[in-house]
């Protein structure tokens, strides 16, 4: 259609729906649906699950503008609470620590209350369903030397650190919840040297031999891709970081539905399947909107 005659149409159809005139056709998105906006923050995970949500809402009939990919967390939650977005992927333990400035707690149910409360009462924003993931942040190693000190836990790696080279990334020698939060709930972990590294080379540190140690995270797929082991946080240092959907809470005042239909994918979403879907798309270097949708028709969310 012409551009000058389609401005035309469009006005045409405002007018005579402005008049309480019922126009058939006049628009695709039934009028008791929504358009809803998904955001993401930017990174693989995030990806997946920002397309994942709306793919499964599309298939329900909804009508999605994909706003993935912002920045960090601070950007996404004031996209969402400035009405930008209409929801976005968040973590637990983020939601704890970074945003209500809470102390660390380790259960994983006392979390999910405390932000849930939190977020409602500060920014009236619901969070849905928590998935079992856990994208804890964490300290990896790889077999070999998990094998050679008899380490698995984060107390073993606190007696042996000083043996140790530590892959660092940016920031975490000074936050609370870093190398200080370790030596300050575990005492020792100082360790022999520290290398600052960029986070998308701090795996190849340990693969290169450059490094014993890295920073992770519980989901990360190159766990999985490469066999690396996860310390265990035996003392309870990190909170959960279990993901949920956090929605603006006018979305569901108008469509309540919306919070069943996402909720019925997170106790798919266990550690293994996102290390796995990450891998896909991180180690195998597939599409993450191909990713998505071949897992959604695997476990029968999406025709």
């Amino acid at each position: 259609m012409h551009s000058m005659v389609r401005r035309v149409w469009v006005v045409a159809v405002l007018a005579l729906l402005a008049a309480g005139v019922a126009v058939a056709g006049a628009c695709a998105q039934p009028a008791d649906k929504p358009i809803i906006r998904i955001g993401s923050k930017n990174f693989t995970e995030q990806l997946l699950l920002g397309e994942m949500y709306a793919l499964i809402l599309e298939e329900h009939g909804y009508r999605v503008e994909r706003k993935l990919n912002l920045a960090g967390t601070l950007v996404a939650h004031q996209a969402l609470v400035h009405g930008e977005i209409d929801l976005y992927p968040e973590y637990t333990g983020t939601g704890l620590i970074n945003m209500l400035h809470m102390e660390p707690m380790s259960d994983a149910g006392q979390v999910y209350e405390a932000v849930r409360d939190g977020y409602l009462r500060e920014w009236n924003l619901v969070w849905l369903d928590p998935a079992p993931m856990n994208n804890t942040q964490a300290i990896a190693v790889t077999r070999e030397v998990a094998e050679r000190y008899d380490m698995y836990t984060l107390s073993r790696m606190a007696e042996v650190a000083p043996e140790l080279v530590l892959a660092a990334v940016p920031e975490f020698t000074e936050r609370p919840d870093g190398l200080k939060g370790l030596q300050e709930v575990y005492g020792g972990f100082q360790f022999r040297e520290v290398r600052m590294v960029d986070y998308g080379l701090k795996y190849r540190a340990l693969l290169a031999g450059q490094a014993d140690v890295t920073v992770a995270f519980g989901t990360d797929g190159e766990i999985i891709g490469y066999g690396f082991v996860v310390m265990e946080d035996d003392k309870g240092l990190w909170p959960p970081y279990q993901v949920a959907p956090v929605v603006r809470k006018e979305l569901l005042d108008q469509a309540p539905e919306v919070a069943d239909i996402l909720n019925r994918l997170q106790p798919h979403l266990t550690g293994a399947t996102m290390q796995q879907l990450n891998w896909e798309v991180d180690g195998n270097k597939r599409e993450y909107t191909r990713v998505a949708r071949e897992f959604l028709r695997e476990i029968g969310m999406i025709h």
